[in-house]
């Protein structure tokens, strides 16, 4: 249960964990076996990067001197940065020649640059051509034979149904909320991707994936733009984890691979297609007072599914909409379990949003979302503030409009099907073509938050200008207003009706 049930019949199997209540069954994934999945991981994907990066060197490779290893030459400790800018300079050095007028004359006629590598490109082009790629080409090509497109589609629309909705809990409760899971973080800690100067920009690369996966069926099916940038998210996965690895080999107490498993292992990668689909369908949705119908969970489920059959994740316990909500049950109970490092990224996430656009939200309004979706005891846990009454207030207000708006629409098939269609177009604009979105550069995922020794994300500041007002919470005041101003009268009159029938009765 999401909420509350003074009702409930409490038995010894009964297990509340973060605010949310359930019966613990014999079905569940018990500890014992969470822990192989903690070990185990995308092999092939792996081993398919290695080969990309044979046939296509990464830039990093290319631009740093050989020798015995990546960063042959610097010490440990010496970042990334830092051993550019001693080949760069070098290389200013050789390109003076002679004279001072032949070094400025080639500084000047700069070599053209290399464009971009895709790996999903690499990858496609060479799939005939060499055997590994083409046994993993034809692997995630491969429909399994519970994929049914009708279905896909309708999980597609089930997303933009609630779009608002979900897009609220993916950023507050999969994302901020998932924190908490003090084994994950210490991966995302070390990339460096969720300090406040780039985690509002990582959350709409994040965003930017999802809608290229729903926004129509050929793009999520083999060889549209979702299913491309699946696999490259695939092969980011690999590369992160290869990096991660490799600097623990080294550095044993950079990473503790017993501890904290291998970097994104199959049990996180479970728990991601879990945080983007179970947990929206039983935990951020309903807290926001909105609850989907049968057929909606079974064809949103089977949607992600296919998308972590695509991205190498485990998906048998996928399979039913029953077994998704077991997984993420587990996941809840021996998971979460917030670490000093989960309060530094949730309160990161907080500070890159706080007063952005397009919401422009307050801190304290950030805040309040967190909390009503993920609960007290997680967020105290997480150190976030506690708001004031008036935030709370705000958010019950944004939870009555978003209910208001989506059982409308969605009882009328002619509105629902305007609605998806119209969010559809808009929040492609909003994430990927804005000033302040992607600026109509679509990410390629390509590997730009690359783990060192010396990168561990800390507690930072938001740079950036800050917004004092937000529509938003204009908004939300105006519905929590109005839905008082209903109750009062609706109250009102009832009482009059009540004694205006006690009057004439007696």
């Amino acid at each position: 249960m999401a909420w509350p049930n003074p009702f409930r019949r409490r038995t010894p199997q009964t297990r509340e964990c973060w605010g949310y209540t359930f019966e613990l069954t014999p079905a569940h994934l018990t500890p014992a076996q969470c822990e192989p999945l903690k070990h185990s991981y995308d092999l092939l994907g792996e081993r398919v990067l290695e080969r990309l990066n044979e046939l296509s060197p990464p830039p990093l490779e290319r631009e740093l001197p050989r020798g015995g290893g990546r960063f042959s030459g610097a010490a440990p400790g010496v970042g990334r940065e830092e051993v550019l800018l001693k080949v760069e300079r070098e290389g200013e050095v050789e390109a003076g020649g002679e004279g001072e007028g032949e070094g400025v004359e080639k500084e000047e006629e700069s070599p053209p640059k290399n464009p971009p590598r895709d790996l999903y490109a690499i990858l496609r082009d060479h799939a005939e051509t060499d055997e590994l790629l083409q046994r993993f080409w034809r692997e995630v090509t491969a429909i399994p034979a519970w994929v049914d497109w009708e279905q896909i589609q309708r999980g597609q629309d089930v997303f933009y149904r609630y779009g608002a909705a979900n897009l609220t809990g993916l950023a507050y409760q999969s994302l901020l909320g998932g924190m908490g899971a003090a084994r994950v973080v210490e991966t995302l800690a070390r990339t460096g991707g969720f300090s406040t100067k780039v985690a509002r920009s990582r959350l709409f690369e994040t965003t930017q994936h999802i809608l290229q996966c729903t926004k129509s069926l050929e793009s999520v099916q083999p060889g549209g733009d979702g299913f491309a940038s699946t696999i490259r998210v695939r092969l980011l996965h690999a590369a992160v984890r290869n990096r991660i690895l490799k600097l623990a080999s080294t550095r044993p107490d950079y990473y503790d691979v017993q501890a904290w498993g291998i970097p994104i292992n199959d049990l996180d990668s479970m728990a991601t297609i879990n945080t983007f689909s179970a947990t929206l369908i039983w935990l951020s949705l309903p807290r926001q007072g909105i609850f989907l119908r049968q057929q909606e969970i079974t064809d949103y489920m089977a949607l992600w599914r296919y998308i972590g059959h695509v991205i190498g994740c485990p998906t048998d316990q996928f399979a039913t909409p029953d077994q998704s909500r077991r997984l993420m049950e587990s996941l809840l109970l021996y998971e979460v379990h917030p670490s000093a490092t989960s309060k530094i990224l949730a309160n990161n996430i907080i500070k890159s949003l706080e007063g952005q656009p397009p919401g422009y939200a307050s801190a304290d309004f950030l805040t309040a979302s967190a909390r009503w979706l993920n609960g007290n005891d997680l967020c105290d846990e997480l150190g976030l503030m506690r708001p004031s009454l008036y935030y709370w207030a705000l958010m019950a207000g944004q939870c009555l409009f978003f209910c208001l708006f989506n059982y409308t629409y969605r009882a009328v098939p002619a509105w629902d099907r305007q609605h998806i269609d119209m969010l559809k177009k808009a929040f492609w604009q909003v994430i990927v073509h804005t000033k302040y979105g992607l600026r109509g550069e679509e990410s390629r995922f390509d590997f730009k938050y690359v783990p060192e020794y010396e990168t561990i994300t800390e507690m930072g500041e938001c740079v950036e200008a800050k917004a004092t007002h937000s529509d938003v919470e204009r908004r939300n005041l105006k519905t929590f207003v109005f839905a008082v101003g209903v109750v009062a009268v609706g109250t009102w009159v009832g009482v009059r009706v009540v004694r205006g029938i006690v009057r004439a009765v007696w």
